[in-house]
């Protein structure tokens, strides 16, 4: 090793610790990979992680492989070990045996004994191309072979393969207190809103041979057979090659191409003006701008050139300039732009294993992402992106002239352009080409005579409507989405023209409340709701909920169970959202509705996998599952976005054994009836996503066994238990279990909170712990409500202390705590204030910016008001006021600690 590799193996790894919090924990797990990276490099490193053999905890060690993946392949990155191609083929090397591994898992519980066969995972997108990213999703298509599958012997092997392909995907996708493999996005199947989650090959073969659409056509130009059944995914690739490769294209094909270049910069007009907040992903000037100009020369010319038929974009603008299709330096230009927009992509969701695309709008955030990437600031980070973005829209400026040119598309339209200017679209001019799509047929649900008359019919009342939204030209943009996501637009069509009031509600919705029209694009029903009046009532508490969801939830088997429960949520949380969007209900009575909303579910779901492992396993004598809530969800305060906060207890003999026909130690028994739980609380099913749950807060953290008995629970508290989890028990709330066995665990918080304490110890050690903290996450920016000085979190610090300090006051719900705390002369009377202000804008932005950007000037005046001010401007002096209030109380606390620290 030279002085030079050592010099870079250890620059990477300090500019991971210093600038990236999830991959600096996962080096604190992995000492021993970070020291064989230091002393060895990369590639010996990774040498030593292999796909770990099929067990009992499939989930556990995958996300543990997982997680030294990601370390290494981010060291070798920053380190320059590895180039941005070198890394995303290893990442999707590791997506694949991922895949293979979670399938053989699915496989093995389904029909032990049995080889995965019959069922194939068709990969799109950049993992179909050998170009994952850091932190991505995956888009894969599922077939499977009736003649071939392994199945039970009552089985219909269309239910067999949906349970295996279920069971796999949640395998990958649940998040547990490890965190997650990969993300898995089903929705490029044809109609993914009534089709199975995975087809029978020939059915699949049909649709693309007779019905596709040419975005479909484009997405498997970067297409393989990734995991599974290999031989089935390449013989069904095989057959729709005509498909994809077509050797004449038509006008209409020529125009879609068209349209689809359009698009990508109409979609995302927000994200193109290049500097803080630029979408590198989607904007003018990015990735997708590369990729989208290799493959429409891909689709043009590759029906009658099969070199040109390369999955990876760097290769395929090589592929195109050697046979003379594109300006060769323009490829290499391109390709090199290409490297480094993937790179500092990379940069950004390697910070907290996000999914982003988008430069951060915060100073300090956007410096962050520049010196992780070696960058001195960052202005030196945009300074080096600006020429790249610039040269790259401008080739692609290049790309859509031309197209225009060929395809001769014309924008006159009637009139129609005077009446989108008279409602506010100015210029018209996207409007128009996406009204003319949808009378072209290009949206699916447009392609029946009857869903065009319902367009007409609809339209007059549609454009009003956009026109009122505070934003038309986004709203719109939305609102072609929801569409696009629609099996037939006749009836919602109809329900707009008829319930102008409902339209109106509508648009406000896509305007303001990004949230809620992602919700409503996938379930285009929820909007129906809104015409009973009761959707507007105050929200329901958990006994309320039941008794309105059981009766008909009682003959559903498990599968459907979950996907029904995910329904009714959806629904609900849905309803609630649109209360706020509307001004309807207080923030703060929306957040306990989420709150009661969700110990709903909880209950539901829990009963149901206790019932199902009870079938296979019995039950342990004497003994039963408690669910402990923490946090938000403790407290009663959830936001649209809030994940979980559960610790999971079990009552009974640790030795005791279950009585089922396959008995389990009580143990085991609990911690694979937990995961259980949490799966169908987290997993993504048919139905969409339900909650994230995090584990983490249980004894020794996620090192620590999933659950523990209650004595067990108790003793750690009293001998090992650090300050902060004493701290984070104030709003520790029993919701699951018997009466007798929640009032116990109440019993023993009761008790360890009101043990006497030292107090210049309890402020120092959460002094110590609330810096700590600072350190690892800092705040984001100046509406970083939680974060930062005087945010929410300085404030549940100062009350936690001085809650354990004076045994007072120990209610979960932080304003209920506040309040009695206030009558108690232990807090200021205008921290009570203050709380209640910054819980309404966390409730408020997190429904309208929950990217955690500023929100838009339209959803601005809907935050002011709903926090009672009558604008942005006050609201944020308010805003600034309050967090004074709060950091000034902190400061008086933190003043009286000795200097003695907390370590871990």
């Amino acid at each position: 090793m030279t002085q030079l590799d050592a010099a870079s193996r250890q620059s990477a790894l300090d500019r991971l610790n210093a600038h990236a919090p999830f991959l600096a924990r996962l080096a604190e797990l992995n000492p021993d990979d970070v020291a064989r990276f230091l002393a060895e490099g990369t590639d010996a490193a990774l040498a030593k992680v292999v796909c770990p053999p099929a067990d009992d905890d499939i989930m556990r060690s995958l996300r543990q492989w997982r997680g030294r993946m990601a370390l290494l392949l981010a060291l070798g990155d920053l380190s320059d070990e590895h180039d941005v191609a070198t890394t995303t083929q290893h990442l999707s090397r590791f997506a694949d045996e991922a895949c293979d591994a979670a399938l053989a898992a699915a496989f093995a519980e389904r029909v032990p004994g049995e080889e995965p066969r019959g069922l194939a995972v068709i990969a799109l997108g950049k993992l179909g191309s050998h170009e994952l990213n850091f932190s991505s999703d995956i888009d894969p298509i599922l077939i499977f072979d009736p003649e071939t599958l392994p199945r039970r012997s009552r089985d219909d092997p269309g239910e067999a393969a949906v349970r295996i392909a279920r069971r796999m995907v949640e395998i990958l996708g649940a998040r547990t207190g490890d965190g997650h493999v990969l993300r898995v996005d089903l929705r490029l199947r044809p109609h993914p809103e009534v089709t199975p989650i995975v087809l029978p090959v020939n059915a699949a073969i049909s649709y693309y041979e007779s019905e596709a659409l040419a975005w479909e056509q484009a997405a498997f130009i970067r297409s393989r057979a990734s995991a599974g059944d290999r031989a089935l995914g390449g013989q069904f690739l095989s057959a729709i090659q005509p498909f994809i490769w077509r050797r004449s294209l038509d006008f209409r094909q020529l125009k879609e191409i068209g349209a689809m270049s359009d698009r990508i910069r109409d979609h995302f007009a927000q994200g193109q003006a290049f500097g803080p907040g630029f979408d590198l992903k989607r904007g003018r000037g990015g990735i997708r701008e590369i990729e989208f100009f290799a493959q429409v020369h891909q689709l043009i010319y590759g029906g009658r050139d099969p070199s040109l038929r390369v999955p990876a974009t760097v290769d395929a603008l090589a592929a195109l300039a050697a046979a003379g299709r594109i300006d060769a330096d323009d490829a290499s230009r391109l390709s090199g732009h290409y490297a480094t927009l993937r790179r500092i992509e990379h940069r950004l969701q390697m910070i907290e294993d996000q999914q982003t695309h988008c430069l951060p709008t915060q100073a300090g955030a956007l410096d962050c992402v520049a010196r992780l990437d070696g960058a001195d600031n960052g202005a030196a980070l945009l300074g080096m992106l600006e020429p790249v973005v610039i040269d790259v829209g401008a080739c692609y400026d290049r790309l859509v002239a031309d197209r225009a040119v060929t395809t001769g598309l014309s924008r006159d339209d009637d009139g129609l352009a005077t009446q989108l200017i008279a409602a506010g679209f100015d210029p018209p001019d996207a409007a128009l080409r996406t009204i003319a799509e949808w009378r072209g047929g290009k949206q699916r649900a447009l392609r029946s005579p009857a869903a065009l008359d319902a367009l007409e019919t609809m339209l007059p009342e549609l454009v009003r409507a956009l026109g009122a939204a505070p934003d038309p030209d986004a709203t719109l943009i939305r609102f072609d989405k929801l569409v696009a996501g629609l099996p037939s637009a006749v009836g919602f069509f109809h329900l707009l023209a008829a319930q102008p009031a409902l339209a109106r509600i509508a648009m406000r919705i896509l305007s303001l409340a990004p949230t809620l029209a992602d919700a409503l694009g996938v379930r285009v029903e929820l909007i129906e709701g809104l015409i009973d009046q009761r959707a507007f009532d105050a929200p329901a508490n958990k006994e309320q909920l039941l008794a309105e969801w059981r009766p008909g939830l009682a003959s559903l088997d498990y599968e459907r169970l979950l996907d029904r429960v995910r329904d009714h949520v959806g629904e609900r949380r849905f309803a609630y959202g649109v209360q706020l969007v509307a001004g309807a209900t207080d923030p703060l009575t929306i957040a306990c509705g989420y709150s009661e909303l969700a110990e709903a579910a909880l209950c539901v779901l829990a009963d149901a996998a206790v019932a199902e492992f009870v079938t296979a396993h019995g039950r342990v004598p004497d003994s039963e599952l408690v669910g402990l809530a923490l946090g938000r969800l403790g407290g009663r305060a959830l936001t649209h976005a809030s994940d979980l906060d559960l610790i999971y207890l079990f009552t009974g003999d640790h030795l005791a054994e279950s009585d089922g026909p396959r008995p389990l130690g009580a143990t085991t028994y609990y911690n694979r009836l937990a995961q259980r739980v949490t799966a169908a609380m987290s997993v993504p099913t048919a139905a969409g996503k339900l909650y994230d749950v995090d584990t983490r807060l249980r004894p020794q953290g996620a090192q620590g066994p999933l659950v523990v008995t209650l004595d067990s629970f108790e003793r750690y508290q009293r001998e090992e238990a650090w300050t902060w989890e004493h701290m984070a028990l104030l709003r520790a709330r029993a919701v699951y279990g018997s009466d007798g066995a929640r009032a116990e665990v109440q019993r023993i918080i009761d008790n360890l909170l009101a043990a006497p304490r030292d107090p210049g110890k309890l402020t120092a050690d959460a002094a110590a712990m609330r810096d700590k903290i600072a350190a690892h996450k800092p705040a984001t920016g100046a509406l970083d409500i939680k974060g930062g000085p005087g945010g929410l979190v300085d404030l549940e610090f100062a009350m936690q202390v001085t809650q354990l300090a004076s045994g007072a006051c120990h209610d979960p719900n932080i304003a209920a705590a506040l309040g009695c705390m206030a009558a108690a002369g232990l807090v200021p009377t205008d921290v009570v204030a203050a709380h209640g202000l910054l819980a309404r804008m966390l409730v408020m932005l997190r429904l309208t910016a929950p990217e955690g950007e500023p929100p838009t000037a339209a959803a601005r005046q809907l935050v002011a008001s709903q926090c009672g001010e009558p604008g942005w401007p006050q609201l944020l002096a308010a805003h600034d006021a309050a967090r004074q209030e709060v950091a000034d109380w902190w400061d008086s606390i933190r003043a009286a600690a000795p200097a003695q620290q907390e370590t871990e």
